[in-house]
């Protein structure tokens, strides 16, 4: 255990009985702890008349003397470092401990980043194998969050898995609800990436206790936007005098009738359109943030759409399907677009992708599978979330049911 009101100084000091072959002193570290001294040599070295002993430092401003100092200061920080991550861990705290995880003799236990860069090395090998692109960069945000977190908070580079407690998981939970301004769901995904590595330490029996414990975290429902039958048919007659919001309506309403993320659309090229066994065009891709591939039987619509910048320069010029710019800007436009239709809705590019499962296809009775496919999910479940359970649906359905269940003359 560690011990209450111990004494603890780092002197920096000149080897006097060891002079190099250059003239120049070693200077060595002493740690002190309750009596306790560790000595461990700094390998860096100045000529005796340039150290000033009561300052501990090289003197002079000199290049060579403030690296001297630096590198001197940053072995001062690195003890400071380690004692703050045993007493974190509630493990024996001696100068000789200190001095020789300085000088890396000791099998220090690994660390939460250090683990957690090693589980994204991994990631970052599978991507486009069984890893998707969007899942690392997941993974890369989630590491950032907790790095600076770690630093914000203990004013460490890494803590030891053996410091990560429940204590550390609620602070982090405030870190990104305060500090970052995540949202609730951002939050909660966050820390069930960091879950992921924390389970990682306990298979490897790096921890013994799972900090996780006793917490749960579950997502809200959110309530997305999307475009009704009659909004997106106004969104369709609507002319627009000024082309670049005639440009955002139509890659737009290509997102509401084929599913699609905006970043797969910026991606599309001619490629990707083919010729089904109906003899109609398919759009066939591959998700950006899933690697599923999606095969979308063309609408008249997307179709129309595609015909009309088939010769434009800068789809020429770049190559792509569709002259689609930045995601901000196009998100932006988009919010001007619906002042003008007065439709009371925040639209943005994955309103579009919300539209299609819920008023282009499951509104009109195709399949929750078929969905799925299309939107290039990898499970039903996925596609839920894009469900609506409409009141005009439930209307239609249980009309049906009524033409089944006639109500006799003697009742009335």
């Amino acid at each position: 255990m560690k011990t209450e009101k111990s004494t603890f100084r780092i002197l920096f000091y000149l080897k006097r009985t060891k002079t190099l072959n250059n003239g120049k002193l070693t200077i060595y570290m002493r740690i002190t702890i309750n009596g306790e001294r560790a000595e461990i040599s700094t390998h860096q070295s100045v000529e005796s008349h340039l150290w000033n002993q009561g300052k501990a430092v090289v003197k002079g401003f000199s290049n060579s003397a403030k690296q001297v100092n630096d590198n001197l200061e940053h072995l001062k920080l690195k003890v400071f470092q380690y004692k703050k991550e045993l007493e974190n861990s509630d493990q024996e705290i001696s100068a000789r401990t200190l001095g020789d995880l300085l000088q890396g003799k000791s099998s220090r236990r690994k660390g939460l980043i250090e683990l957690f860069l090693e589980h994204n090395k991994g990631c970052r090998e599978l991507v486009g194998k069984d890893i998707a692109p969007a899942t690392l960069t997941r993974y890369e945000t989630t590491l950032m969050h907790v790095k600076n977190f770690i630093q914000t908070k203990y004013r460490l580079e890494d803590m030891q898995l053996q410091s990560i407690n429940h204590e550390f998981i609620t602070n982090f939970e405030h870190y990104l609800k305060t500090v970052r301004n995540c949202g609730h769901n951002t939050t909660v995904k966050y820390i069930r990436n960091l879950r992921k590595i924390i389970r990682m330490a306990l298979s490897n029996d790096w921890i013994k206790l799972d900090p996780f414990r006793n917490i749960s975290y579950h997502l809200k429902e959110v309530n997305r936007d999307y475009l009704t039958d009659s909004e997106l048919k106004l969104l369709i007659n609507k002319e627009f005098s000024i082309e670049r919001l005639s440009r955002i309506k139509d890659i737009f309403l290509f997102c509401c009738f084929t599913g699609l993320a905006f970043s797969d659309v910026k991606n599309l090229t001619k490629e990707n359109i083919t010729i089904g066994i109906n003899n109609q065009k398919w759009l066939r891709t591959k998700i950006r943030k899933t690697g599923n591939p999606s095969e979308i039987p063309l609408l008249q619509v997307p179709i129309t759409i595609i015909k009309k910048y088939e010769n434009d320069p800068i789809c020429i010029i770049s190559q792509k399907l569709l002259p689609v710019g930045s995601n901000q800007r196009m998100n932006s436009y988009l919010k001007e677009i619906a002042d003008l239709c007065k439709i009371n809705k925040n639209l943005s590019t994955h309103t579009a992708r919300h539209t299609f499962a819920t008023t282009v296809t499951l509104t009109h009775g195709v399949s929750m599978e078929a969905v799925s496919k299309m939107l290039g999910h990898s499970n039903l479940s996925t596609t839920k979330q894009y469900a609506r359970i409409l009141d005009t649906l439930i209307i239609d359905e249980m009309k049906k049911i009524q033409m089944l269940y006639q109500v006799p003359q003697f009742i009335k």
